[in-house]
């Protein structure tokens, strides 16, 4: 007999928890092995050098900056998907949350045949003046590419879940549909948003692909730390894993924000009033 949830029945067999552990130790395995790699006692002079500063720097900034502008991308997007159907609406989808399964040395080149000098736009913005390709602007485009359908993904399935009857409602009142995306859908699906846009920075924290090949690997400039590891590498392999388990540790605290259990389904206190 099934049992209300919170009485502790969970309806997981057995054996699923066995795969489930396989799956767990699949995943930390190799970051235990990284982290017996780290050479403790120059773990801090080699995270705090120069140059690893400056590429960590660089990547929380340009993360920061392509979260905005997922954020600014995505909320339209993930609205008209959810909530306007019309002809072609699965292509779009398909070609928004593209990214997702392509290789990001594509996107890379992609990006690099659109704003590069020689690129679609790239040679109109050349006359104006503005060069793209291989400069900060280039690393946050980079990372915008590849995190735009982590935001587009979670809030559309926000607004799914949520439904429209508050939003109904809300237009029956009178209030105008500018006004109810910023007093009813905006708040009713904030969580959702919320973990989109945490899931889209670290997705551009640790973007490396799409950044090598449109933006290079200019120092204080395009070097990421991503690109930092990779270079650290070749010349110094204590300061690549030290550096691969500070992004890691970075990585795992900004997830972890977007893990909280969102209440979908729950009027915004003083919508209606």
């Amino acid at each position: 007999m099934n049992r209300r949830s919170g009485t502790g029945y969970t309806g997981i067999p057995p054996w699923i928890y066995a795969i489930a552990a396989a799956g767990a130790v699949f995943v930390l395995l190799p970051l235990v092995a990284m982290v017996a790699k780290v050479n403790w006692p120059q773990f801090i002079p080699l995270i705090t050098s120069e140059s690893s500063l400056t590429a960590l720097g660089l990547s929380l900034r340009t993360s920061a900056a392509s979260t905005a502008a997922c954020i600014v991308l995505g909320v339209p997007l993930a609205l008209v998907l959810a909530r306007s159907p019309f002809p072609g609406q699965r292509l779009l989808r398909a070609f928004v949350l593209l990214p997702l399964v392509l290789p990001p040395v594509v996107g890379g080149i992609a990006l690099l045949y659109t704003f590069g000098r020689q690129g679609l736009l790239g040679r109109s913005l050349e006359l104006a003046g503005i060069q793209i390709a291989f400069s900060t602007t280039a690393v946050v485009l980079a990372q915008t590419f590849v995190a735009l359908p982590f935001l587009v993904v979670s809030l559309e399935g926000a607004l799914r879940t949520a439904g429209n009857k508050y939003e109904a409602v809300a237009a029956t009142l009178g209030a105008r549909p500018s006004t109810v995306l910023r007093r009813v859908t905006i708040p009713l699906v904030l969580p959702g948003l919320a973990s989109g846009a945490v899931l889209s920075f670290a997705r551009s924290l640790g973007e490396f692909g799409a950044t090598l090949t449109f933006a290079g690997s200019l120092q204080g400039v395009t070097r990421t730390l991503p690109l930092e590891i990779y270079l650290q590498r070749e010349t110094d392999a204590d300061a690549a894993v030290a550096l691969s388990l500070l992004l890691v540790a970075v990585a795992v605290a900004v997830v972890g924000l977007s893990y909280r259990r969102p209440r979908v389904g729950v009027a915004p206190e003083g919508v209606f009033r």
